[in-house]
């Protein structure tokens, strides 16, 4: 139940900054429920085995380049959700960054609410 409580709070987050970045685009409201959901497959599937590959580039810029992961894993998405698009990778890398604020909102608030 709270998986799918998360999941809803993601879409909306993703409905919010679509509304909002220029550079993206969500068609439905259901397209959003599913790039949340593809979005947190990536980031369970995909993400570790690129920070892993990435290590020795990751240490140098200090943890930075994980930003950049982020956005790769927002554009592989968008190539994976039809009718989800990101107009580039600087609008995928705003986008990801607004969304890990938003979702810290939505999911600090849902936790505060389940004591």
């Amino acid at each position: 139940m709270k998986f799918i409580l998360r999941l809803l709070l993601s879409a909306l987050a993703v409905v919010l900054l679509a509304n909002i970045l220029p550079g993206i685009h969500v068609e439905t409201y259901w397209i959003a429920v599913l790039v949340a959901l593809v979005l947190s497959l990536l980031n369970g599937l995909v993400k570790p085995l690129l920070v892993i590959l990435t290590l020795p580039v990751t240490i140098l810029t200090l943890g930075l380049f994980l930003l950049v992961i982020n956005a790769i894993i927002i554009l592989l998405a968008g190539s994976l959700v039809s009718g989800f698009t990101v107009d580039g990778f600087w609008w995928a890398l705003l986008f990801s960054l607004l969304l890990s604020v938003l979702q810290s909102i939505f999911f600090a608030i849902l936790k505060d609410d389940s004591k």
